[in-house]
């Protein structure tokens, strides 16, 4: 008798495929930018090898269904993509698990019955900001003992905030460059002494100086401010993305990117890259790393010793803020041919014209395998303590 036709016993039936959630969006001001990296991130994962589930994060903070679309996810006519154009639905929402025990994602929609849309293995999340890539989003992961690409909980909020990475590096002996912090309660108190503050720093490190929110990225809120006359424009603006700011001096030199990688045996830097100056701008601008694409230099034009510098440097930054999966380290080149560390991304870009997979290219990672690298170090790591 065949049995061809008969049911098969577990033990017949192919394993389940890993499957991906892919989180987009999110209420900070780098939305759009979220949603042309996840965009990337869906066209390159191996369909064969793993499910994918994307998930978009409304500005308002609501979780939904949104269609697998990447081509509807990217910068048209100079304008960014929004959550809200692909859900599936204008009510519907998606809710993680909160139990370890469960990784079964469930969608709602008023009026009806809940629907299980089955179990997550590992988030993939692409968020910039703050509401996802600075902790918040990983503890929530962690609470759910969901894996996740990337940095936890520590690591993810000492990237996003600049004041406290400067701390962290200065502790380990890393250089960064001279820098003000002006805090919430500083400024609401008593502007008049909040801004002597920065007119002293001025005053020993010379204009121009850059006011910067201290947890955002992309270079939104960032002014270069020229003289006094530009800097209360210059406050407003960053306060508009967080009432903590930071004015940095100028350092002169060259702009040199870094990639770090987690592979099975640690993590592993990636040739640098350079962001040469931008004729059309001042500095290197939300404008020019996204809108006018900016092209940087890979692998950057350093001597070998250079080269190797910055590429130590990077993975000790890496694990000097107790980083995990991935990280893209800044450092400026100055006069006297040291490098500075400017700051680290816990979640960089990933749009096709970013640094971050452009320097794993060139150091022999493509995208496809990147991003499979990254799923694959995520489903080896366990959540909770480590």
């Amino acid at each position: 008798m065949s049995t061809e036709n008969l049911p098969q016993s577990p033990e017949q039936q192919p394993p389940r495929k890993p499957r991906v959630a892919v989180v987009f969006g999110g209420r900070s001001s780098e939305h759009g930018i979220s949603m042309v990296t996840a965009g990337a991130v869906l066209r390159a994962i191996d369909r064969t090898k793993y499910d994918v589930l994307p998930i978009g994060i409304t500005r308002e903070g609501r979780w939904v269904l949104t269609a697998d679309e990447p081509e509807r996810m990217a910068i048209t006519e100079r304008r960014t993509p929004d959550v809200e154009e692909l859900a599936e639905s204008s009510e519907g929402g998606v809710i993680l698990p909160v139990d370890p025990a469960n990784r079964e994602v469930v969608y709602s929609e008023p009026g009806s019955v809940p629907k299980a849309l089955g179990e997550v293995d590992v988030v993939f999340p692409m968020l910039h900001g703050p509401y996802g890539e600075d902790g918040t989003l990983q503890g929530l992961l962690e609470l759910s003992g969901v894996p996740y690409v990337g940095s936890g909980v520590l690591a993810s909020a000492v990237g996003q905030d600049k004041e406290y990475m400067k701390r962290v590096f200065t502790s380990f002996g890393l250089p960064v460059g001279p820098y003000v912090v002006i805090r919430p309660r500083e400024w609401e108190l008593d502007e008049s002494t909040a801004r002597k503050k920065i007119i002293d720093f001025a005053g020993e490190h010379g204009w121009p100086l850059f006011v910067k929110p201290a947890r955002a990225g992309s270079s939104i809120g960032i002014t270069k401010v020229d003289d006094l006359s530009g800097l209360d424009e210059a406050i407003a603006a960053a306060r508009q993305h967080d009432p903590k700011f930071l004015v940095e001096a100028l350092l002169r030199g060259r702009e040199i990117e870094c990639g770090v990688l987690e592979f099975e045996d640690g993590p592993r830097a990636s040739v640098p890259a350079e962001i040469p100056p931008v004729q059309s701008h001042d500095y290197y601008d939300f404008e020019a790393k996204y809108i006018d694409s900016t092209p940087g230099l890979v692998p950057a034009p350093l001597t070998p010793e250079q080269t190797a510098e910055v590429r130590r440097l990077a993975v000790e930054a890496f694990d000097a803020a107790s980083c995990e999966g991935l990280v893209r380290a800044d450092f400026f080149l100055i006069e006297d041919g040291t490098f500075v560390i400017n700051e680290i991304n816990t979640m960089p870009g990933f749009t096709p014209i970013s640094m971050y997979p452009k320097m794993w290219e060139a150091t022999g990672v493509p995208y496809p395998e990147l991003v499979d690298r990254l799923i694959q170090a995520a489903l080896r790591r366990p959540t909770g303590l480590r």
